[in-house]
């Protein structure tokens, strides 16, 4: 079967090559000239583990082409899929441009049925406005349906969630749009895996209400974080503690700055107009995202309190992107942390394994550093603000010769802060205890009448877990 993905951003590469990886033949369509001819050249725009093999492996194999005919594209093909970019607005609504186009599209070159599917995030409706753009620009002649199929791809993990996803979503009313859709997913119904088969606008609700509970842990963990800094608690052993239950569960129980990226920000915004525009109000979702901007705020005090003042020091950031494995930095906590330091009058050096290119032109104050080691040369502390792997096993000796003082401000919990404290640095996490240095000392460049500041440290309090 051939199928067209109109859209070659994340969403679109990662559905056409593991389409194609499926047997079917696909064609990557794209109006970026200079997209298409990196990847006809090999070079992918993005940075996903595993994806670059994948790419080549279809290209070689002759079942994944990619052009900037999307006439052609679409005359070819018996299924279309929609992966363009559905940005936000500054109201927090949808900005549906790019759907409308490919509609439009469509409706030219409509020359049989075709199936019609929605792979971006859109609104409840789309598929109805869909319908609508391609029946009046045919004419009412055209033969076709609308299918909701949404993604559910973790950047990082994006392959391995389409190849082998918990479930897969599929919208339609139409019984020949369902047999095509599940001929192409057979792979997955043959693995035993989910189907949820439902009307478009049910399907279009799903992305959003999962993407909005997923947000909704994420900050719920974040405010237990905040209590336990209170109290002196340990929030590790209380996230797994809740983990532990079947309810709960223990993803996305992991405190930290605050959620970013390109999906839950965007999408907890447009669910939450989506619900006001029909005279409603998601109460839940909309503390979600004021306990988000909060986390973020309460970060940069927590650097701040750490650092003792902002104002003239230096401060070593690693990680830069919103989470790791991905160079994607769309409202990433990191890049916001950067931005607060910088205003506050503290000076950045920065390292990140994938998107210093990309934030170079963003950040022109910060110095961007080779690595780990560079980066806190000189530096008042470090401050993890991504937890790449890499971040995991820092070398303390290197650190504290580096530094000018023996502070790291973990902000993603990467560490046992007793470990930490026994290299002889001083470490400040979230929603623990802070660990002061046991052993050695760290190089201090400071004049010797200038007090060194020492933040308060929470009540020392051992939880033990169960086994």
């Amino acid at each position: 079967m051939k199928i067209s993905v109109i859209g070659t951003g994340y969403v679109g590469l990662v559905t056409g090559a593991c389409l194609a990886d499926f047997g079917m033949e696909v064609i990557g369509v794209d109006k970026d000239e200079a997209k298409i001819g990196a990847l006809r050249a090999g070079r992918i725009p993005i940075y996903e583990p595993g994806l670059e093999n994948l790419v080549k492996k279809n290209e070689l194999e002759g079942r994944l082409s990619f052009s900037t005919d999307i006439p052609a594209a679409i005359q070819q093909s018996a299924a279309v899929f929609i992966a363009v970019g559905t940005p936000p607005l500054p109201d927090g609504s949808t900005d549906l441009t790019f759907i409308r186009q490919v509609a439009n599209s469509i409706a030219q070159n409509l020359n049989g049925y075709k199936v019609i599917v929605t792979k971006s995030t859109v609104p409840i409706g789309t598929g109805q406005l869909i319908s609508t753009i391609v029946r009046e620009g045919t004419g009412g002649n055209g033969h076709f349906a609308v299918v909701s199929n949404p993604e559910f791809l973790r950047e990082g993990s994006a392959i391995e969630d389409f190849l082998r996803p918990n479930r897969v979503v599929i919208g339609t009313e139409d019984p020949q749009a369902l047999r095509i859709m599940l001929d192409i997913y057979s792979p997955l119904r043959n693995a035993g895996v989910p189907f949820v088969t439902t009307d478009v606008e049910s399907a279009e609700l799903i992305k959003y209400a999962s993407n909005s509970f997923l947000a909704t842990k994420i900050s719920f963990i974040n405010e237990m974080a905040e209590l336990c800094e209170a109290l002196g608690a340990d929030v590790e052993v209380v996230a797994k503690g809740m983990g532990l239950d079947a309810r709960i569960g223990n993803q996305f129980l992991h405190p930290g700055p605050g959620f970013g990226g390109s999906c839950f920000p965007k999408d907890t915004r447009s669910v939450a107009r989506i619900a006001r525009s029909n005279g409603g109000e998601l109460r839940i979702v909309e503390a979600v995202l004021a306990v988000n901007d909060h986390t973020q705020r309460r970060m940069l005090s927590k650097v701040e309190s750490a650092f003792g003042r902002l104002e003239g020091a230096t401060a070593a950031v690693l990680g830069l992107t919103f989470k790791a494995d991905t160079d994607d930095v769309r409202e990433s906590p990191a890049l916001a942390i950067v931005r607060q330091l910088l205003a506050s009058g503290c000076a950045v050096r920065a390292y990140d394994p994938a998107a210093m290119d990309a934030c170079k032109p963003l950040l022109p104050e910060v110095t961007f550093c080779a690595n780990p080691y560079e980066a806190a040369e000189g530096a008042d502390g470090v401050v993890i603000a991504t937890e790449w792997n890499q971040f995991r096993k820092l070398q303390f000796d290197s650190l504290r010769s580096a530094l000018r003082r023996p502070l790291i401000v973990d902000l993603r919990n990467l560490y046992d802060p007793a470990e930490v404290a026994e290299a002889g640095l001083r470490y400040v996490s979230v929603g623990r205890p802070t660990a002061e240095p046991r052993t050695g000392l760290a190089r201090d460049e400071r004049s010797s009448d200038e007090p060194t500041p020492v933040a308060p440290t929470a009540r020392p309090r051992r939880v033990e877990s169960a086994s």
